[in-house]
């Protein structure tokens, strides 16, 4: 399977009700014809960036052509800065496929990236003219992403401590028969467990015990629904043993680096997708606080990435500035129900919400580790 990208693309996210579509958006695409016709690079241990004979400034495709017998990954980078421009991952042998790029002047080469091969680098090629380059961004490494993981692994276990507390009550609320309390203490429990952000992919089956078909959200319609605390009580149990069997898997859970960047997006849009509709709401009418402790955990991500992303998104203002306006629409209808909002606030919080997304949206490949040597 092959991939071909420019980095950082940027995404636009173009939503009807609580439908949203995700697709890549090219600044060049408006142009009627990419400038000139592709032109095949060889790419192996031996031929790496050969053939780039009709190289030209502006919007063009590449075709890269693996003449090796292993597969590759191919970037097309900014000699000196390191940028890369283009990027085709898992080329196979014997196969070709093509990159999009869009070029201004400069020193360019092709990085050939060969399984179980130091990174290679094709010959430099000077271009000249007017042309405006495409985004680019400088690959980030896995050396860059690892301390931040460990960083965001520390506040993971801070939280998972917080949330066992939480849950604790909970689980004693019920089993001691008070159901007020109980409705009253598992809120706290479950913005504690979805303001976590990026490690949920790392949590393994215990995420569905704690968050899915299992654990708050059956918790939730039965203390709304007027359950028994007899029928709720292995519920609760279940919950605090998954939340108490998290914590101390913990030090066997790993984030994956890629995943920090990933997240960032995937949060807020699964904030729109199930909690600004209310398809998540069982009964207790908090979808907008849930929604709320989702951005906490999107922040935390972003704060975290931050040195990564700082000087590789001019947009970051952006990103902050439309969480800021989503945080405050959020926190002014809070405690409110979704089937409760007018018509003027719901499309005021999806709207901000979309837009948030948009800017969010080139994080994950801004943020991908790649190979650079």
């Amino acid at each position: 399977m092959r991939t071909t990208r420019p980095l950082p693309a940027a995404i636009a996210l173009i939503g009807v009700g609580a439908v949203v579509a995700v697709a890549v958006w090219r600044p060049w695409e408006d142009s009627a014809h990419a400038a000139g016709g592709p032109a095949e690079i060889s790419v192996s241990r031996s031929q790496c960036g050969q053939g780039w004979t009709d190289a030209k400034t502006g919007r063009q495709t590449l075709t890269v052509h693996n003449t090796g017998d292993a597969a590759a990954e191919v970037d097309l980078v900014e000699v000196g800065s390191n940028k890369v421009y283009g990027e085709v991952e898992g080329l196979g042998p014997n196969t070709s496929a093509p990159m999009d790029v869009q070029l201004g002047a400069g020193r360019y080469a092709i990085r050939c990236l060969i399984e179980d091969t130091d990174a290679i680098t094709g010959p430099t090629v000077t271009l000249t003219g007017d042309a405006k380059g495409g985004p680019a961004a400088v690959a980030v490494t896995k050396n860059d992403m690892l301390p931040l993981v460990k960083q965001y692994e520390t506040t993971i276990v801070g939280g998972v401590a917080d949330l066992a507390v939480k849950t604790d009550k909970l689980r004693s609320d019920v089993d001691a028969g008070n159901l007020a309390a109980a409705r009253a203490d598992w809120l706290p429990a479950h913005l504690a467990y979805n303001s976590l952000g990026a490690a949920y992919d790392a949590f393994g089956d215990f995420a569905d015990q704690i968050d899915g078909s299992a654990g708050f959200h059956p918790l939730e319609k039965g203390l709304w629904h007027n359950a028994s605390a007899a029928s709720l009580k292995p519920i609760a149990d279940q919950l605090a043993a998954a939340v108490h069997g998290l914590q101390a898997d913990l030090p066997n859970e790993q984030v994956d680096p890629n995943d920090l960047g990933l997240r960032a997006h995937e949060i807020m849009e699964n904030a729109l997708q199930f909690e600004l509709t209310g398809e998540n709401d069982q009964g207790s009418g908090t979808s907008l606080n849930t929604a709320l402790a989702n951005l906490d955990g999107t922040a935390k991500v972003l704060a975290i990435l931050d040195p990564v992303l700082k000087p590789r998104y001019p947009e970051l203002t952006q990103v902050k500035m439309w969480e800021a306006r989503v945080r405050a629409l959020l926190t002014a209808h809070r405690n409110t129900p979704v089937a409760q909002l007018d018509q003027s606030t719901r499309e005021q919080l999806n709207g901000a919400v979309g837009e948030l997304l948009e800017q969010l949206a080139p994080v994950a490949a801004l943020c991908e580790v790649r190979r650079s040597s």
